[in-house]
């Protein structure tokens, strides 16, 4: 019988858990032994209790992953974490593989398989394990809250005894599945939304949610691998920053949420843009970390330039750990249900996922090695 480990998250500032008591009843079933260690779940208000109820052992923080089969993680490797992992086992989790060269070589030199969540491949068969999708959702939600509660006005229009008050107006950069949330939620605050996203595709989906298009006449397709956007030219780039000078001018909210795989964001907002954007007017930058969609951001720091203010948070769905640890859990759940035959924990890849998900395996660095393995960041 294999064991499976589920990490106390060791990384400052990260509340969520790998596995919740319905995923560990499920592993259980599956055959494995699931030890918990002590505390993982309580900022996620998940009790020690509650996992030994769904059939889990509770163990001491740091103690057992010399014994462990398979790792499930949220938050990157940390250091001491790598060093605790043993030679031929699994970790599952949010791995960070893009541009991280030197640990890739470390869990390759300690024959450690890492299977990153971000390279989930966007299949049909693969949807219950997105969890780009489900985290980027959250901080969509998130960052509207955010917005809303930093903004010195109501989002919603407001007629009173004293007069009418207009609506915020919102302008949200990128329609992916963090975007949609952002639009949906200001919507639901009653704000006026506009939209930019390089694929004129998303544009239905928009309209449907109550946002206005923002219409980019560039002849470059932005659609990207898997319906992920891709890098566009410098020569597109700043006519779509031209487009969308006057826009963000007189927003009063601008969440920006493009990313394109394996690649620093893209700069849409530019130092001059938020120069003429008006006082107290707010800018939520969700692309921080990996270089920011704002020229200003800085990341999970707040700074202010002429009245406007920029926030740049990297873990949104941190802020949300109770849900987001449910959702996470339920995709790191399928993957590892993947890997167990009888018990035991099997690395097959021959399976389009795993093979797509794996960063190191036997020995070697597997990142590219699988078409659908290029990814995306989170």
């Amino acid at each position: 019988m294999s064991i499976a480990l589920v990490a106390r998250e060791v990384r400052p500032g990260e509340h969520r858990v790998a596995a919740t008591p319905e995923t560990v009843r499920k592993l259980v079933q599956a055959g494995l032994e699931v030890r918990v260690e002590q505390g993982a779940g309580e900022r996620a208000y998940l009790s020690d209790s509650a996992f030994e109820a769904a059939g889990a052992t509770i163990v001491p923080a740091g103690a057992q992953w010399a014994e462990a089969d398979l790792v499930l993680k949220v938050a990157p490797l940390q250091e001491e974490e790598r060093e605790r992992l043993r030679s031929g086992s699994v970790v599952v989790g949010f791995l960070s593989p893009h541009g991280r060269a030197e640990v890739a070589a470390g869990l390759a030199r300690a024959n450690v398989t890492a299977l990153a969540m971000e390279l989930v491949p966007r299949i049909t068969r693969a949807q219950k394990m997105d969890a780009l999708s489900s985290q980027a959702s959250i901080a969509g939600y998130k960052s509207v809250l955010l917005a809303a509660n930093a903004l010195g006005k109501y989002f919603p229009l407001m007629m009173t005894a004293a007069g009418t008050v207009q609506p915020a107006r919102v302008v949200v950069m990128g329609a992916g599945v963090a975007g949609l949330q952002a639009i949906a939620t200001a919507r639901r605050l009653g704000a006026r939304v506009e939209v930019t996203d390089v694929r004129p595709e998303v544009k239905e989906q928009v309209e449907s949610l109550g946002g206005t298009f923002i219409d980019l006449p560039i002849a470059e397709s932005g659609v990207g691998e898997g319906g992920y956007a891709r890098e566009l030219s410098e020569a597109a780039l700043r006519k779509q920053r031209e487009i969308l000078t006057e826009r963000v001018a007189e927003a009063d909210a601008v969440i920006t949420t493009a990313l394109v795989p394996g690649r620093p964001a893209p700069r849409l907002l530019t130092a001059e843009m938020v120069d003429r954007m008006k006082p107290g007017a707010v800018v939520v930058d969700l692309a921080a970390e990996t270089g920011g969609n704002c020229e200003l951001s800085r990341p999970d720091e707040v700074v202010e330039r002429g009245g406007v203010r920029i926030f740049a948070p990297t873990n949104l769905p941190s802020q949300l750990a109770q849900d987001a640890s449910h959702l996470y859990a339920r995709n790191v759940l399928e993957v590892a249900l993947l890997l167990v035959r009888d018990g035991t924990i099997r690395v097959d890849l021959s399976d389009e996922i795993l093979a797509a998900m794996c960063w190191t395996h036997d020995g070697k660095i597997r990142v590219g090695a699988a078409p659908q393995a290029k990814g995306a960041t989170a």
